[in-house]
């Protein structure tokens, strides 16, 4: 071997030798690196990284709230809850939503309505984190998608509480009914600061007590701890915070007395509110026709809808809230007393009523042809002269009218419990001047004034204020604001809210006068136009019959509802109170389009009231009103109102 030779040996050694030190140093270095990354991950970010593991392992699961009952005052359950399976998808974690729903369906049935509903609440309730495919699933349905759930991510079987309304149509307009929460109350939700009350809430109260009380209602969400496996789902609790159930309503409602009341309508459209005087408690308060409220639990069909929307007889308008219709002579009492008040007239003051008024070349008819002769003031309200109360409006005049008027709530608010009741129209021209654009549209006619008298013209009330009115009007001017929420119990700890009777305010009235028109109104019931429907009544009552047209009849011509169409006839109207010596009820009544008061409205009063004052010593409210024996001495054109 020479020596050339083992010098390139030693060269390449050192070579090789200065390249493994040098790699030895890049893996030293490139471990020192991952050193300090780790001890960068594992101590500097031990903190955040802990928090976003236990993030994935666990999931903050809301636990919605045991909504409500509502009761009526004597206990009986108007609304309650029970517990069903529902199947929702999270739609943000499906990919093709609809070949999901194909593939679920050969599981379980999916109907065309599920189908329609779930695209419907994807356009209103974009937010949503869960939507329901089917609801009310039965045991061998849940078993069977048990079985196949590993297939579908992002689809699972929760336990939910559906609302439920025992009673069907009865009393659904003062329950109301709940939906599913929509982007807008959603926005209100938030807008209040609630939004984290309502997580995991898929519904809420959207008209009647369910909306006006939803606060109470709803209760307080509660929260699991959940550690969930890789696809999302539970594999055990780790902690609960139980949630807290709303509060129960007990209502001033009597149910029973509802059902009799809804019953006396029929098949009419109309409307009535029962009032206990001295305390404002809503006793009944019926809209006919109604709607079963059961039908928005889990989000109604189309068909149902149409037909709801769709249909004349508009079953979904609150007619004894929202509802105005002119009082006809219901309004006679009042102005009366108005006259009283301000010394226009005297009880004993006579006209002679030949069976109109005229005025400006205006022959104002009353609607008892020939009239009623030598009329006062009592037989003005019992007979009900039209013509009497032309001349004393004339008299008296809008302005003083209206400023009387208005302290009994007609033409404003009650302040009922409820949302959306509407103010109704007090006339006058201030009134008009800002209801009207065109100046001779807002000028204050002397003719509209004589209208006005008979309830008619402008006037516009709901049967609420009605049935405020005759309330005050029987509790001596005292007007008490109506409630039909009498106790808010809170079901966890007993304790209970009752709501007391808020005078509103006392008007000023001659304890004389007010006496004077309530006799006059027993009148009515006793010898005048209520006379046939409070025939052998047990108990004294006073009341006062109204017709109210639906549309104005040109001079000289005569008023046939043969010749009118069904829902152009008049309205039919009656308030009452009883006893008539200490008034324990006081209410409203009003029949669409069914002509006279007397014939129409004043049974239906009359079954009302035997119920509640004589129940359950009688059975009067299952039976039609009494028909007085032919020599009952009776003017068949008294029945005129």
């Amino acid at each position: 071997m020479s020596y050339a030779e083992l010098k390139n040996t030693e060269r390449e050694i050192y070579r090789f030798q200065m390249r493994v030190g040098f790699l030895g140093v890049l893996v030293l270095a490139a471990f020192g690196l991952l050193l300090a990354r780790f001890a960068y991950l594992q101590v500097v970010q031990y903190g955040y990284y802990h928090t976003k593991a236990e993030d994935n392992r666990i999931s903050i699961v809301p636990i919605s709230p045991n909504r409500g009952n509502i009761v009526d005052r004597n206990g009986v359950v108007l609304a309650r809850n029970y517990s069903a399976y529902t199947l929702e998808v999270a739609p943000g974690k499906v990919g093709d939503l609809e070949a999901t729903i194909n593939e679920i369906a050969a599981i379980i049935e999916i109907r065309p309505s599920d189908r329609n509903r779930l695209r419907r609440m994807l356009l209103e309730a974009k937010g949503a984190e869960t939507l329901p495919i089917r609801t009310r699933l039965s045991d061998e349905e849940v078993a069977r998608f048990a079985a196949n759930r590993y297939r579908f991510p992002g689809v699972d079987i929760k336990a939910r509480l559906f609302r439920q309304y025992p009673h069907g149509e009865l009393a659904s307009h003062v329950l109301g009914y709940i939906g599913r929460i929509s982007d807008r109350d959603l926005e209100a939700i938030e807008a209040e600061g609630l939004a984290a009350n309502y997580k995991g809430t898929d519904h809420l109260g959207k008209t009647g007590l369910e909306q006006s009380y939803e606060r109470e209602l709803h209760g307080t969400t509660g929260y699991e701890q959940v550690e969930v496996d890789a696809a999302g789902r539970g594999v055990r609790t780790l902690s609960r915070t139980a949630p807290s159930p709303g509060n129960k309503l007990v209502l001033t409602l009597d149910i029973k007395l509802q059902e009799v009341a809804e019953a006396a309508f029929g098949d009419r459209r109309g409307a009535l509110v029962a009032i206990e005087p001295a305390t404002g408690s809503v006793l009944a308060f019926i809209s006919k026709p109604g709607f079963d409220p059961n039908l928005f639990v889990d989000g109604i069909d189309p068909a149902n809808w149409e037909q709801l929307n769709t249909s004349a007889d508009r079953p979904l308008n609150n007619r004894a809230l929202t509802g105005v219709y002119p009082p006809g002579s219901t309004f006679k009492p009042y102005l009366a007393l108005a006259a009283l008040e301000s010394g226009k007239r005297t009880p004993a003051q006579t006209i002679n009523d030949p069976g109109y008024f005229m005025f400006g070349g205006h022959r104002f008819r009353d609607s008892k042809k020939g009239g009623h002769g030598t009329v006062d003031m009592y037989k003005s309200i019992v007979k009900s002269s039209d013509t009497y109360y032309y001349m004393l409006a004339n008299d008296m005049g809008i302005e003083s009218i209206a400023r009387f008027l208005a302290p009994f709530g007609f033409g404003a608010p009650t302040g009922i419990d409820l949302k959306g009741e509407a103010a109704g129209v007090l006339p006058s021209p201030a009134w008009k001047m800002k209801r009207f654009r065109r100046p001779e549209q807002q000028k204050w006619y002397a003719g509209e004034t004589i209208s006005v008298g008979i309830g008619q013209g402008y006037n516009a009330y709901t049967p609420l204020q009605l049935a405020v009115a005759v309330a005050t009007l029987a509790n001596n001017g005292v007007m008490v604001r109506p409630h039909i929420v009498n106790t808010i119990e809170n079901e966890k700890t007993g304790a209970r809210t009752t709501v007391e009777p808020q005078p509103i305010r006392t008007i000023p009235l001659k304890p004389q006068h007010i006496e004077f028109v309530k006799r006059a109104m027993v009148g009515v019931n006793r010898e005048g136009t209520g006379a046939r429907a409070f025939a052998r009544a047990e108990y004294v009552s006073g009341g006062k019959t109204g017709t109210a047209q639906v549309i104005g009849m040109k001079q000289g011509e005569t008023y046939s509802a043969s010749r009118v169409q069904e829902r152009l006839r008049d309205h039919a109207l009656f308030i009452a109170f009883a006893p008539a010596e200490s008034p324990r009820i006081a209410l409203a009544v009003v029949v669409e389009n069914s002509g006279f008061g007397a014939v129409a409205a004043a049974p239906i009063a009359r079954k009302v009231l035997d119920y509640y004052l004589l129940e359950p010593r009688s059975a009067a409210a299952e039976k039609p009103a009494p028909v007085p024996p032919d020599d009952h001495e009776h003017d068949p054109d008294d029945e005129s109102d």
